[in-house]
């Protein structure tokens, strides 16, 4: 796992211990002796949330909020654990994902459906509901007072339709979820990130992506919280690049020959392909094992979402 990394304005980032380190995080936000929790993980992170606010001298009655960007797994699988272990706690979710959290089978069998029922419960295990009366819809516009700081929610479709992502005034960031992109730190050259979509299934909508990361830049915020994986700036350069990529991979998928498994096939590979040219352009100087391995989850996750936005029409 990556050690906690402590940013300012009191925002610390935790590695989830998911699949593997630096993919998957979880951000705590400290103020005025309470904390807010921003996306998860799954069950294998509430220990190390539960440690590092031991760190910070603040005990599990500390977290007066734990906010899900949505109700994908790697970002909201330990909240209804993470409430059984706050008991002070609300949890914050969007109005289309609320009834997910509160009763999580449909959201267990979908996930099943995706990764496969033995990967599904080694990694993610039994989620817990939520109580239905510490759960907080936070609709467009919402905005929540969290001991004098103001948080403000941004409906942000086009990942998922249960997607919002969080303005924090006080830093003047942004916590992203899975709209503004992935990044990991193993493709840093000379502290440039490199960043790329995330088209998962099932609700991948390209024109509204591109809609929301203009929303996410007209914000004004100087740095965006990626929950894959930490804290990035030079929010316009990167949205640009998330925008070419999003339209190229559209093309590719509408280009994608055959049908069944060789279609499947054939668009993976370009996808892959796709990452590493823009990798090599990009400067990174890792061999290309390396990046396919680190790339393979995404490739196949994202290879899949287009498909199913492709058979939607």
């Amino acid at each position: 796992m990556i050690p906690p990394i402590q940013h300012e304005h009191g925002i610390v980032t935790l590695d989830a211990d998911y699949l593997r380190p630096g993919l998957a995080a979880v951000h705590l936000i400290v103020e005025d002796g309470g904390v807010a929790i921003v996306d998860t993980g799954t069950n294998h992170a509430v220990p190390s949330v539960l440690a590092e606010l031991r760190g910070l001298g603040l005990g599990p009655e500390a977290v007066d909020y734990v906010i899900v960007t949505h109700v994908h797994l790697d970002h909201a699988g330990a909240a209804g654990a993470l409430l059984q272990n706050c008991p002070n706690a609300k949890l914050v979710v969007h109005p289309k994902g609320a009834r997910h959290m509160i009763d999580p089978a449909k959201l267990v069998a979908g996930s099943i459906a995706v990764y496969g029922r033995e990967h599904f419960y080694a990694h993610y295990g039994d989620i817990v509901p939520a109580p239905a009366e510490r759960v907080i819809e936070a609709g467009d516009g919402f905005r929540l007072d969290f001991r004098g700081r103001t948080l403000s929610f941004l409906d942000t479709p086009g990942h998922a339709r249960h997607h919002y992502c969080i303005h924090d005034q006080r830093s003047n960031s942004l916590f992203t979820g899975d709209t503004f992109g992935i990044s990991y730190r193993e493709f840093d050259v000379e502290g440039r990130p490199f960043i790329f979509p995330t088209t998962t299934p099932v609700q991948f909508e390209p024109e509204a992506l591109h809609a929301s990361i203009d929303r996410l830049l007209a914000t004004g915020a100087r740095a965006a919280f990626l929950t894959h994986y930490g804290r990035v700036t030079n929010l316009a350069e990167l949205a640009t690049a998330l925008h070419a990529q999003i339209d190229e991979l559209v093309e590719l998928t509408r280009a994608a020959p055959g049908a069944g498994q060789e279609r499947l096939d054939g668009l993976r590979a370009a996808v892959e392909n796709a990452m590493l040219r823009r990798l090599r352009a990009h400067g990174c100087l890792l061999d290309d094992a390396t990046c396919k391995a680190l790339l393979a989850n995404d490739v196949e996750l994202n290879t899949q979402g287009l498909l199913v936005w492709r058979d939607r029409g």
